[in-house]
């Protein structure tokens, strides 16, 4: 099995260790497949999500039984939602042992079935082939996400051959006659809209967007903020969506993010999946006017390419792009002379750009809307369309194993730290540096805002933390560690951070804001 992943272009897994999974890790020895062992499954399960999205292959994760396969749960949510293919291989009690009460005998299946492309366990050696291939297909056809499957150790230790690699399924492609309705519909909307899902965004379908929107003469984005059109990295978003006479959604589902497909535009709905079609319908009505099951790279493409002269709608596209590119400002530093996360987003930001081959990650809640909103580099991974937190040093160490040269900064509020803080250990022990750049508001901040709004101020509580030394409990990990309570030490902090080599944790000090307001 393992010689078949090899084959399929696998050359890291991200593991933790346990009894039913020795048998792998011993083939991952004989196939030259990298092991990175984590200290938390739903770690495993988030570093191959960040590899995935940053190379464009399955990424793969390999836990044990039991309460090992049951702490992926979270993260496998957070892959199906950011549509990233990863691959999750747990150890399983032996087949031969069903219903007899077993070593970590349950049902995975049942577990990880709601939150997978596929969720499967081989009965048999001869059913591991095949299943395996499955596997990898329904990792990457249609829909990607993440595949699930359970191994019963006696089937691990048992003969077989090598499946090859999985050759996929045909893409559902779009008939000519329906490209030319689309294209139709386009060239006649004075306002029109392209929105993207987020498998299509800049970092795994580089200048797609940019390409689309030259060719279709219209504003294109690309969304993967739980947010919305609320998403503060997207400006104006909502006044662009209101202001639109025809929206077209390639790949994107219809659901809360997009208010459920609110407001009087006409829509139009390309998905590579039905179920998604069916939920488009739900929510449109008759203001979807065209909608087709289609592979969402191929019909973008299909788009780029249309033989069809579109007409010029300069000053609709001028419009959105100014009110799309839309920043929230804010001073450096609050009355008090405290760094906002403004003012610490402008210090990574020179960071990020003074390297050819950047890469962003922005994980949490208020501190992370102003980390997506203001910072800019060559690759991004945010948190998904799931709004869970907690993996962002994770996320550092799956994109440090696919991109050993580039230059990565994770950016964290301290709620968030401490989901993964144990990890800074992986990532020194496995030689894997990035730098975490902590905002430290001393609070868990999303939630004290709604209570602050919802609530009042009288009625605040059970969401202060303490000014925990992040950075010192990094750096008992075999991390750098860096502690900064003054704008003018960040600079040279997050520099020494860098130079240091190693993994680092830079702990700042910040006042605590609301994410910043869309516009």
């Amino acid at each position: 099995m393992v010689q078949s992943l090899a084959d399929a272009g696998t050359d890291v897994i991200f593991a933790l260790s346990g009894n039913q999974i020795m048998p792998i890790f011993d083939a991952c020895l004989t196939a030259g497949i990298r092991i990175v062992h984590t200290r938390h499954e739903a770690a495993a399960v988030f570093m191959a999500e960040a590899y995935a999205q940053v190379t464009g292959k399955i990424g793969v994760a390999l836990v044990t039984a039991g309460g090992g396969l049951a702490n992926t749960a979270g993260a496998l949510f957070s892959a199906s939602e950011s549509e990233t293919p990863v691959l999750l291989l747990s150890g399983d009690s032996p087949v031969g042992q069903d219903g007899r009460g077993a070593f970590q005998e349950m049902d995975q299946t049942a577990i990880t079935a709601p939150l997978t492309r596929l969720s499967l366990r081989p009965m048999s050696v001869d059913r591991l082939e095949a299943d395996l291939g499955r596997a990898l297909t329904a990792a990457t056809a249609d829909r990607p996400g993440p595949v699930h499957m359970a191994l019963p150790v006696d089937i691990l230790t048992a003969d077989a051959q090598p499946v090859g690699a999985s050759s996929g399924v045909a893409p559902h492609k779009m008939a000519e006659d329906t490209l030319a309705r689309i294209t139709s519909a386009i060239s006649k909307a004075d306002r029109p809209l392209i929105v993207l899902g987020p498998a299509l965004n800049d970092t795994r379908a580089p200048g797609l967007a940019q390409a689309l929107r030259n060719a279709v003469d219209a504003p294109v984005v690309a969304m993967e903020s739980p947010r919305g059109l609320n998403d503060p990295s997207l400006g104006g978003l909502r006044e662009v969506f209101g202001a639109s006479d025809l929206i077209v959604v390639i790949g994107k589902r219809v659901d809360f993010t997009l208010g459920f497909g609110t407001g009087d535009a006409q829509w139009i709905c390309i998905q590579p999946d039905a179920p998604e079609l069916d939920r488009a319908r739900r929510n449109l009505g008759d203001r979807l006017v065209l909608s087709a099951q289609a592979d969402a790279y191929g019909m973008a493409q299909a788009l780029i390419g249309a033989p069809v002269a579109l007409p010029k709608r300069q000053a609709w596209c001028d419009s959105a792009l100014q009110k799309l590119s839309t920043e929230p400002a804010a001073p450096a530093t609050d009355a008090a002379g405290k760094i906002t996360s403004a003012g610490l987003c402008a210090a990574v930001q020179e960071a990020l750009s003074n390297h050819p081959d950047s890469i962003a990650i922005c994980d949490g809640g208020e501190f992370g809307q102003w980390a997506q909103a203001l910072l800019r580099a060559g690759r991004r991974i945010i948190n998904g369309p799931s709004g869970a937190i907690g993996a962002g040093i994770a996320y550092g160490i799956g994109a440090r194993a696919a991109r050993p040269d580039a230059r990565i900064v994770a950016l964290m509020g301290d709620g968030t730290a401490g989901f993964h803080l144990p990890e800074f250990e992986t990532a020194a022990r496995e030689d894997l540096p990035f730098v975490a750049v902590i905002g430290n508001d001393r609070r868990w901040n999303a939630e004290h805002q709604i209570q602050l709004r919802d609530y009042g101020q009288d009625r605040l509580t059970g969401c202060d933390l303490s000014g925990a030394r992040y950075d010192l409990a990094a750096a008992g990990l075999g991390a750098h560690g860096e502690y900064v309570t003054r704008l003018e030490d960040l600079v040279p902090a997050l520099e020494r951070a860098f130079a240091s080599g190693k993994p680092a944790c830079v702990n700042v000090e910040i006042t605590g804001l609301p994410a910043p307001a869309a516009h």
